[in-house]
């Protein structure tokens, strides 16, 4: 017999027999799998077939006629976001309320949840984090109206600060840009607070109780079994969210700021998304708008790829 024959006809048997086993387990698994594909057409649907579009980035696009009868402009549209004279004060006011979002808005859950994770009580630990995460569920369009209100002359906060003594007379707060970014930094923190401590702490929920009582028994009191044992035991979760809080610094929140912005405060209100927006909507300056959008997009990537590779060379962890 030939020896090269046996082995082709031995790997020709194994291929059959995967085949046979990946058949019974996709029909096996025949509900999952349409599930999955359903959340994969979707994808492809409005992530993937959308991106055809970016095209007219480089064409002087005209909604009267499709994509492909646009004359190509080359990197025209780009240029003239790089002229524009708003381009400083878009760039200043998007990278200052996201680098502000970054140094308070990502730490603060962590700190929220090493705390709520040391309640011994069920009870109102459930209830400090029910009332913490409630305001995520409302939209901005709510809570913009409620911020309007709290933040007007005769607003509540006003009435609070005079009485302490703080302020002589009331302020428009919404009114004046030099309170701009402080009210979205702060409004943001409090909306996603509690949401976003969920994620640690259920992380904190998979740490080992073996671990705190060995470091009860080596005499570590609550404070440094929350910096040596819950910390690095959920070192991995705060690297992947920092990677993701990072790569998305261009992002402003275009809902929040959106319903707080107005004339009086533009000048510091006006960020990459709102500029998107009144460029492309208002104006219908359709291709110079997907040339910003996709310039900001390119950055994240950057952002992204940037913050992955510098976590994983300090901690091993990363994306990918």
């Amino acid at each position: 017999m030939d020896p090269h024959n046996d082995i082709q006809i031995s790997r020709q048997s194994s291929s059959a027999v995967r085949r046979s086993k990946l058949l019974r387990t996709l029909y096996a698994q025949r509900y999952l799998q349409v599930m999955a594909l359903l959340g994969v057409a979707w994808i492809l649907l409005f992530n993937y077939v959308p991106m055809y579009g970016i095209i007219i980035a480089f064409k002087d696009f005209n909604i009267v006629k499709p994509i492909s009868e646009a004359p190509w402009a080359g990197l025209e549209h780009f240029k003239a976001f790089f002229d524009d004279d708003s381009l400083a004060d878009v760039i200043k006011n998007t990278l200052g309320m996201s680098v502000l979002k970054l140094l308070f808005g990502f730490p603060l859950p962590i700190i929220f949840a090493l705390f709520l994770n040391e309640l011994r009580s069920v009870r109102y630990k459930k209830a400090v984090q029910t009332i913490s995460y409630l305001p995520h569920f409302l939209s901005w369009v709510i809570l913009g109206g409620i911020l309007a209100t709290w933040l007007s002359d005769v607003g509540i906060i006003n009435d609070l600060l005079m009485a302490l003594g703080f302020i002589q007379e009331p302020i428009s707060y919404l009114a004046e840009p030099q309170y701009f970014w402080g009210i979205v930094v702060s409004s943001d923190i409090w909306k996603e607070l509690g949401w976003s401590a969920i994620i640690y702490l259920a992380a904190m929920a998979g740490v080992s109780p073996e671990m705190y009582e060995a470091a009860t028994i080596d005499g570590a009191g609550r404070f440094q079994k929350m910096f040596y044992v819950t910390l690095p035991s959920i070192k991995g979760t705060i690297t992947i969210l920092f990677i993701l809080a990072v790569s998305g610094i261009l992002n402003s929140n275009f809902d929040q700021i959106l319903v707080l912005k107005n004339q009086l405060n533009e000048s510091a209100s006006n960020v990459i998304d709102v500029y998107v927006y009144q460029t492309g909507l208002k104006l219908s300056r359709f291709s110079y708008a997907t040339a910003v959008g996709l310039i900001k997009s390119l950055i994240s990537l950057v952002l992204l790829l940037g913050a992955n590779y510098i976590t994983k060379r300090l901690n091993n962890t990363s994306l990918f």
